[in-house]
C-alpha cells in the first residue's frame, strides 16, 4: 500500500518543501523524522518556502488558547518573513528579529490528488416493498474516490498532529457502510427498483449514493466525494426467500400477461363481432332486392300454373297475360333499379356509458330521440367501431349537434315541484 504520510528524508533547515509524489497530508521535518519536538519545530526567519501548484502549506502555531494557522497556497517560492505570514507577525511581533527562530509545525496538503480505497458491505437483508416479509441477503462491493477542496474545513475536522491516512480511511469506510446500508434498504420502495433487479441498476444506485452521502462526508470529514463506483451487488440466489420471491414475481407476471392478453382478445373479438355484423347487414341489404325478385318470380310461377290448370280459353289467357304483364313490369323495374341504384350506406351504431355502466348499441336516430327526452346528455361517454377509446358525447362530431337541437326544459309553475331527474337510456334499455 502506498504511504501517504511520511516526512521527507534529508530536509534542510533553510528549505521547507514537500518532495512526495503521492500523498494527502505530509508533515515537513528538517531531519526526516516527524516528532513534533521544540527543536524539530524551530524555524528561522529567512528560510525558503516552496509550495507547488495544487498544494497548500499550513503553518501551525501552538498557543495556550489553541492552535493558530497560516495558509500558503501554491505555487509559492519565497523567503519566510513576518510580512508574508499574518498570524506569525501577530504572534511574534517585534520581539524576534533577524534570524531568531519561531515555533511552528509545517504540513503540506495535496489539493489535486485523489484518494481511492475499496469498501465492502457484508450481506444484509433488503426487502421488496411488495413482499415485506421476504428479506433477501444482499452484499455490495466497490470503490470510493475523494479529495480535499476545502482545506480549512478539513483541518478543522481532522487533527493534523500524528495524522494517519489509514486511520482516516477506516473512519470514512465505517461511516460510508453505515449510511450506504440505510440508503440501499430504501431504494426498492423509493426508486421502484425490485430487489431482483438491483444488480442491473448499479449505475443508477451509484448516482443515488453519491447524491445522498456527499454532503455528510463533507460536513463530517471535510472531504469531497468525487465518485462512488459499485463493482458488484450480490444477492444470495440460494436463499429460500430469494427463490420464493422469484417464483412469486414470475407468477404475477404470468397472470398479468394472461389478463392483458385476455382483454386484448376480448376487445378484438368484440370489434370483429361488430364488423362481422355490419358486413352481414350490408350483404343482407344488397341481397334484399334479389330476394324480392325471387319472391316475385315465385308468384309468377304460381300464377302461371294456376292459369294453366283452367284450360285454354281466351279469358284465362287474357287474365294470365295481364298478370304476367304486371309482374313482368315489376320484375324489370326492380332489376333495373338494382343496376342503377347503389345500396344504402351502413348504419353507424354507438355504445354509451355513464358512471361505469355501459349499454348499446344504438343508432343515431335512437340517440336523438333519447336526447330530446332528456335521457341522453352531454355527460355520457360514447364509443363506436373505429374509435380508439371512449369519448364524451360532445367530442363526437355527429353527436354534438343533437344537443344544440334539444330545447331547454319548460318553465315550472310557481308552486310545482321540480321534476325528477331524467332516467338514463341505459336504465330505459334494461326495462325494454
Amino acid at each position: 500500500m502506498m504511504n501517504f504520510f511520511r516526512s521527507s528524508e534529508g530536509g534542510f533547515m533553510d528549505v521547507i518543501r514537500c518532495d512526495e509524489q503521492e500523498y494527502l497530508v505530509h508533515k515537513w521535518s528538517p531531519n526526516g523524522v516527524a516528532n513534533s519536538t521544540a527543536k524539530e519545530n524551530a524555524i528561522r526567519y529567512g528560510s525558503t518556502l516552496r509550495v507547488k501548484e495544487g498544494e497548500v502549506a499550513v503553518f501551525v502555531y501552538p498557543q495556550a488558547d489553541g492552535s493558530m494557522h497560516d495558509f500558503i497556497v501554491g505555487p509559492v517560492d519565497k523567503t519566510i518573513k513576518t510580512e508574508n505570514f499574518p498570524i506569525l507577525a501577530s504572534i511574534v511581533g517585534a520581539a524576534f528579529g533577524g534570524n531568531s527562530p519561531f515555533q511552528a509545525e509545517v504540513y503540506f496538503i495535496n489539493l489535486s490528488g485523489n484518494i481511492q480505497f475499496r469498501f465492502g458491505i457484508p450481506y444484509f437483508d433488503v426487502f421488496d416493498p411488495r413482499f415485506m416479509d421476504l428479506g433477501i441477503p444482499t452484499a455490495v462491493r466497490g470503490n470510493l474516490t475523494f479529495n480535499i477542496t476545502d482545506y480549512k474545513n478539513f483541518i478543522k475536522l481532522n487533527r493534523l498532529v500524528n495524522f494517519s491516512i489509514d486511520n482516516l480511511k477506516d473512519q470514512i469506510e465505517d461511516f460510508f457502510v453505515r449510511k450506504a446500508k440505510s440508503v440501499l434498504l430504501n431504494i426498492p420502495s423509493d426508486q421502484g427498483i425490485p430487489v431482483v433487479q438491483l444488480e442491473r441498476s448499479i449505475d443508477e444506485i451509484n448516482n443515488i449514493l453519491q447524491e445522498k452521502l456527499s454532503t455528510s462526508l463533507r460536513e463530517d470529514f471535510g472531504i469531497n466525494l468525487k465518485r462512488v463506483d459499485i463493482s458488484a451487488i450480490e444477492t444470495d440466489k440460494t436463499h429460500p426467500n430469494y427463490i420464493q420471491l422469484k417464483k412469486t414475481t414470475a407468477d404475477q407476471q404470468t397472470k398479468f400477461t394472461d389478463a392483458k392478453t385476455g382483454i386484448e382478445i376480448t376487445n378484438l373479438s368484440e370489434h370483429a363481432r361488430i364488423d362481422r355484423k355490419e358486413k352481414e347487414m350490408g350483404i343482407e341489404r344488397e341481397n334484399f332486392a334479389v330476394h324480392q325478385l325471387n319472391q316475385q318470380a315465385d308468384v309468377l310461377k304460381t300464377a302461371g300454373a294456376n292459369l294453366g290448370g283452367q284450360g285454354f280459353n281466351s279469358g284465362g289467357l287474357m287474365a294470365g297475360m295481364a298478370v304476367g304483364s304486371v309482374m313482368g313490369s315489376q320484375f324489370n323495374t326492380m332489376a333495373g333499379s338494382m343496376g342503377t341504384t347503389p345500396p344504402p350506406p351502413p348504419t353507424t351504431i354507438y355504445h354509451i356509458a355513464l358512471n361505469g355502466e355501459q349499454s348499446g348499441p344504438y343508432t343515431l336516430k335512437q340517440l336523438k330521440e333519447y336526447a330530446e327526452n332528456g335521457n341522453f346528455t352531454k355527460e355520457f361517454h360514447v364509443w363506436k367501431p373505429g374509435m380508439a377509446g371512449w369519448e364524451t358525447a360532445t367530442g363526437v362530431a355527429e353527436l354534438s349537434s343533437i344537443f344544440q337541437m334539444v330545447p331547454p326544459p319548460p318553465p315550472l309553475p310557481a308552486e310545482a315541484a321540480p321534476p325528477a331527474p331524467p332516467k338514463s337510456p341505459i336504465n330505459l334499455e334494461k326495462k325494454k
